[in-house]
């Protein structure tokens, strides 16, 4: 069987949210059948022999199209910002490319932006919508004001009703959690897995000050930057023995402006492992959150106490594990408890792990696939 896989971003290396999961859905496809990976890529780099030892064939097309570029020329033909910053001719041509030459049986469209790749007619294809990007534009048009209001609301009206339409020509349409997949009538949920054998409580924890709070992510991704400041102002002044640590790449200017002598900011790791093993507490308090978050089944993993926000937490199944905290008040008060608590933490921290281990192994999430695609059980042959 041949699958082409395409991708708004290739999923190469797993190290955030997206390619995370685009990346284990990759090699379980790959372990099935004959797949052709085509994907944007945002800086050139190359990909590392054994992530392109996983595929038959893999097409990358590095993205050039500014955002500013991509309003313009939404603006002009009346279509999302979303889907013009990620139309391309180069693209478009490497998948009527292989489809011409290889006889694929199915199509993997990862993202939005990529379904206006999705022939009109031929295999069957399986759209991974992964959350529904235009309740995310429309959340933004609350906090928005004046210009960025109505380009906020315009890109919500107009993606909303894209997404209703390839949903109604595709074979299935994922979420990757069922209040996402309820936003979108007739889809699916295809949830967001963890490696728990890679992330494991046996990792040596980093050098930092005690007690420590960390969160983990991408720091230019606009939800996580408005969760670290709003958690340096408004709650870590009710903890003030506790230390907090932002760590992840590409921290914006207002989030390296939070770096204090109770605020750590990492920048990029080679590895969250150790921060994740350091922490007596992970905290999550994003108000804006969109499927499940890889950020919370990490820590779960890592069998560490976790304290988030209503959004943060809602659509996985921790089975009373994270404590759940809706303001700052009882955020902090949450947090001042578990610190005090160190046997309870503790036990949290490993009923968590429990839970994540029974619950999200990838292998497991990702057997829905094979129906959806009519995969084979039998790996492919070493090239």
């Amino acid at each position: 069987m041949e699958v082409l896989f395409l991708a708004h971003r290739a999923p190469f290396p797993p190290d955030r949210g997206d390619r995370i999961r685009s990346y284990n859905i990759l090699k379980y496809l790959a372990a099935r059948a004959r797949v052709h990976l085509v994907a944007f890529t945002d800086d050139g780099t190359e990909i590392a022999p054994q992530h392109r030892a996983m595929v038959d064939e893999c097409v990358l097309v590095r993205r050039t199209k500014s955002q500013s570029r991509a309003a313009i020329e939404a603006l002009a033909t009346g279509k999302p910002v979303s889907l013009i910053a990620f139309a391309d001719p180069r693209l478009a041509s490497a998948v009527a490319d292989i489809l011409a030459r290889r006889p694929i049986d199915a199509i993997y469209a990862f993202s939005g932006q990529m379904a206006q790749y999705l022939p009109a007619t031929g295999p069957r294809a399986v759209m991974d919508f992964v959350d529904l990007d235009s309740a995310k534009f429309a959340a933004y048009a609350n906090d928005a004001h004046g210009l960025m209001r109505w380009m906020m609301q315009r890109e919500a009206r107009l993606l909303g009703a894209y997404e209703r339409t390839v949903a109604a020509k595709v074979h299935a349409s994922l979420f990757v959690s069922a209040p996402e997949a309820a936003l979108l009538p007739g889809s699916r949920t295809l949830e967001n897995g963890i490696d728990t054998l890679f992330y494991d409580p046996a990792t040596l924890p980093v050098a930092a000050p005690q007690p420590l709070l960390v969160f983990t992510g991408q720091m230019d991704y606009r939800p996580n930057v408005d969760a670290v400041i709003s958690f340096a102002r408004e709650v870590l002044p009710q903890l003030p023995t506790a230390h907090f640590a932002i760590v992840g790449r590409a921290p914006t200017p207002a989030v390296r402006a939070l770096a204090s002598e109770n605020v750590t900011v990492t920048g990029e790791v080679a590895d969250v492992r150790g921060w994740l093993a350091a922490a007596d507490v992970v905290v999550a308090p994003l108000k804006l959150a969109r499927g499940i978050q890889n950020k919370v089944l990490e820590a779960m993993a890592m069998a560490r106490p976790i304290v988030a926000s209503p959004a943060a937490a809602e659509g996985i199944d921790h089975a009373g594990t994270i404590r759940v905290a809706d303001d700052a008040t009882a955020f902090a008060a949450t947090i001042a408890a578990l610190i005090a608590d160190h046997p309870a933490a503790q036990a949290l921290g490993h009923a968590a792990r429990r839970q994540a281990i029974a619950r999200y192994g990838w292998d497991a999430r990702l057997a829905p696939l094979d129906a959806l695609l009519a995969l084979s059980h039998t790996k492919r042959a070493a090239a």
